[in-house]
């Protein structure tokens, strides 16, 4: 049944063509551009706020071009576009994102900001304007279960998939939620716009993330934590191996930027974030048998017993098979099994380095029935 949605039109073609579904659907459909930055001048002509300027070659969001590309998408198909200043609320991703790496953790903002903002303040607005639904360009499916509630899953294009980045959506929300394009492969989004004669049909994938030019979240880190966390590369053995920068500047699983030449391939093992230690070794000694989680969020009845899953630690990344142990406090324990027989074509035996501050997102089959937060490996 036609009915009042609102749309996270982000300037890019998915966001696009899933406004245009639900206008073709019958939908009253409301476009909201998301200002996240600092604002700056807009240009001539536009009263639409900006996020920030300009970066040559950015593919993130929220940028002048994105704001400017959402309301020709707006215009075309016929539909009111408004801005959300959230620009204070965005502060918090961004303090976040700046702690985590000072904890020798790696963030994951893209996930977080969808839980706060894009299914959190978006609700907010959606209710003060009467829409009874929110929808995105995501590439995920909501699927009707047997009691009446809802199911998410993985797009039909398992090579765009973004479901794991929406594991924290609460659980009460999904029946709210519209994900027009998870039906559909990137080919066929693309097709769409371009006969729908959109100017973000061509448009590059964002690949970036929004708040920092490309490579330069360590200067970001550092200036918002009061200067670099520079100390020691040293070996699993606990040999000196030389110095870093700054512990900013790692990941666990990290080959490159160690600055260490010993004739052998070095990744980062672990980050001992107290010390402003970086720890070495070869790719062998880094983690992937096992982990545990915090601030685990459920799609499903929250499991009591251990049970049998396939686990995604980092958006992209092949799930592994693995035992879940449900732990007290919102924790679990995934234990991955190392299978390479009989996998699905879309898995993996293992699930590639396991890095702090990443989310692990659970799966059954396509089903995501939650995740949560690593702490250790």
């Amino acid at each position: 049944m036609p009915s009042r949605v609102v749309v996270a039109m982000s300037g890019g073609v998915d966001s696009s063509v899933a406004a245009a579904m639900l206008v073709e659907a019958g939908h009253e459909v409301i476009g909201v551009f998301m200002r996240h930055g600092s604002p700056a001048a807009a240009p001539a002509g536009t009263s639409l706020p900006i996020v920030e300027a300009s970066r040559p070659g950015h593919q993130g969001c929220c940028s002048v071009e994105d704001a400017l590309d959402a309301r020709r998408v707006a215009e075309r198909l016929g539909i009111p576009l408004y801005p959300l200043d959230l620009s204070d609320d965005f502060h918090r991703i961004i303090d976040y994102f700046a702690a985590e790496y000072g904890h020798g953790r790696t963030p994951n903002p893209c996930v977080r900001c969808n839980t706060w903002l894009k299914f959190g303040r978006l609700f907010d607005y959606a209710d003060a304007v009467g829409a009874s639904h929110v929808a995105t360009g995501h590439h995920a499916r909501l699927l009707a279960t047997a009691d009446g509630g809802h199911s998410l899953h993985r797009g039909c294009d398992r090579g765009k998939d973004q479901s794991s980045v929406l594991f924290e959506v609460p659980r009460e929300r999904l029946r709210r939620m519209l994900l027009p394009v998870g039906e559909l492969t990137k080919d066929e989004v693309r097709t769409r716009a371009s006969g729908l004669g959109l100017v973000t049909a061509d448009k590059p994938d964002s690949q970036e993330i929004c708040f920092v030019a490309p490579g330069e979240h360590p200067q970001l880190v550092a200036r918002m934590l009061g200067g670099s966390r520079a100390g020691e590369v040293v070996s699993t053995a606990g040999d000196v191996l030389g110095a870093h920068a700054g512990i900013e500047h790692f990941t666990v699983g990290q080959r490159h930027g160690t600055g260490i030449a010993t004739g052998e391939r070095l990744y980062v093992v672990r980050i001992e974030a107290a010390a402003c230690r970086v720890v070495v070794g070869p790719r062998g000694a880094v983690p992937e048998q096992q982990l545990t989680a915090g601030e685990a969020s459920w799609l499903i009845d929250e499991p009591a017993e251990p049970f049998r899953c396939f686990v995604q630690c980092r958006t992209g990344s092949p799930p592994a098979p693995a035992i879940l142990t449900p732990l007290p406090n919102r924790r679990f324990q995934a234990v991955f099994l190392g299978e390479a027989d009989s996998l699905p074509a879309d898995a993996a035996p293992w699930p590639g380095a396991i890095s702090p501050g990443q989310a692990a997102v659970v799966y059954d089959s396509s089903r995501v029935l939650g995740g949560g937060w690593i702490e250790t490996s």
